[in-house]
């Protein structure tokens, strides 16, 4: 690794992670660099970053935005790729130490898989790696020597709870929820909620996807098979609370059971600049938490009657095999027909129920077998809805 700097690949640069992240780089430029960045469409706004951090390479997975880019950056050294297999080929970069995985959903798989091969040192926002093929990429980042380094809040909570105490056993870990914008409300006060309604989180500001999954609860589901595959865990030793005060970002118990928590204020910086500095701490100048703001912290039992997905995604982990690919891209569908108007709140947990239910089960599943899942529910849960 550079001895003298972290250089970083961040891939979904221009999405609320990406973004994050390079507020993080550009806060500790005697020890991180931007090496590479990339997109999906937002060309615009990949442009204005590479002018900003003079990455050695951009790549704009949308082939047709590609001479745009490199236009606006010829008079740079940067170099400009375009299309999806120039976003896994680029990983291969010698100078790459750590890849950022800040793509959303299935499409963060590949690009991974890529960078593990590679070599490379991960930090993962990308939960759907995980839930989808979490055995294959666990495996082969074990057979790579590859750290995998988590960047959702609740994971990396988990992990500075185990920094330190890797030789002792845990015996559950307790993933923290807000419980989202409707929480105790019942289902028939769900029937009627609006996108509007559903994007406005409480407690983070977060990307559509991930905020809709936040308010149906399927968003702590897909963190709950994350975290078994990243602390190497049964379902049974995973527990979910709601925390509506979003302090305590989750809590490990050990076997003598004692428990550790990792609190704060609710800042998405802090775990992804702990994942790019670990093993060190950089300073930071975030908020800081006051107790005398919070005279109470409260937990409350989830409320899986009414937001069933998070049922449904203990479920899809008790059968492994491909059943969490299923509830993904299930869900990935019901989340984008929900935002285009064409589902209801409440129809996007029938919608991957129902995949769960008509989806053919295979134990055993190959990289073959992930990717053939994944287009089979997608088609599945399109025909559900039209």
């Amino acid at each position: 690794m550079n001895a003298l700097k972290k250089k970083i690949a961040i891939l979904g640069s221009t999405g609320s992670i990406g973004v994050q992240a390079l507020e993080v780089i550009a806060k500790h430029p005697e020890k991180l660099q931007a090496e590479v960045l990339t997109a999906r469409h937002n060309a615009a706004l990949l442009i204005e970053q590479a002018l900003a951090f003079n990455p050695n390479a951009v790549v704009i997975a949308d082939d047709s935005l590609y001479e745009q880019v490199k236009r606006a950056l010829a008079s740079t050294n940067v170099k400009v790729y375009a299309g999806e297999n120039a976003l896994s080929s680029v990983l291969q970069m010698d100078s790459i130490d750590i890849v950022l995985t800040a793509l959303v959903g299935y499409s963060g798989l590949k690009p991974t898989i890529s960078a593990i091969q590679a070599g490379k040192e991960i930090a993962l926002a990308n939960k759907e790696t995980l839930v989808v093929a979490g055995e294959l990429i666990t495996r082969l980042a074990r057979e790579k020597g590859v750290n995998i380094y988590p960047v959702d809040s609740e994971h990396s909570a988990i992990f500075q709870c185990i920094v330190g105490e890797f030789h002792n056993k845990i015996e559950k870990i307790i993933l923290t929820a807000s419980g989202g914008p409707f929480r105790g409300k019942k289902r028939d006060e769900l029937a009627a909620v609006t996108k509007a309604q559903a994007l406005k989180h409480p407690n983070w500001t977060m990307g559509a996807k991930v905020t809709i999954d936040s308010a149906t609860l399927m968003n702590k589901g897909l963190e709950v098979i994350e975290a078994k595959w990243l602390f190497g865990l049964t379902a049974e030793q995973v527990e979910v609370v709601v925390h509506p005060q979003s302090i305590i970002h989750s809590m490990v118990q050990f076997e003598d059971g004692s428990i550790k928590a990792q609190m704060g204020l609710p800042d998405m910086r802090l775990p992804i600049q702990f994942a790019l500095s670990y093993p060190e701490r950089f300073a930071s100048d975030f908020p800081r938490f006051n107790f005398n703001n919070y005279p109470s912290l409260t937990f409350e039992k989830p409320d899986t009657e009414t937001f069933r997905n998070l049922a449904l995604a203990f479920e899809a982990l008790k059968q492994a095999g491909n059943m969490p690919c299923v509830l993904n891209a299930a869900n990935e569908i019901a989340v984008e027909a929900f935002l285009k108007d064409k589902v209801g709140f409440l129809g996007m947990t029938d919608i991957v129920e129902q995949c769960m239910t008509k989806m053919h089960y295979i134990p055993n599943p190959t990289l073959e077998d992930y990717v053939n899942t994944d287009k089979e529910t997608r088609i599945k849960a399109y025909e559900l809805i039209n």
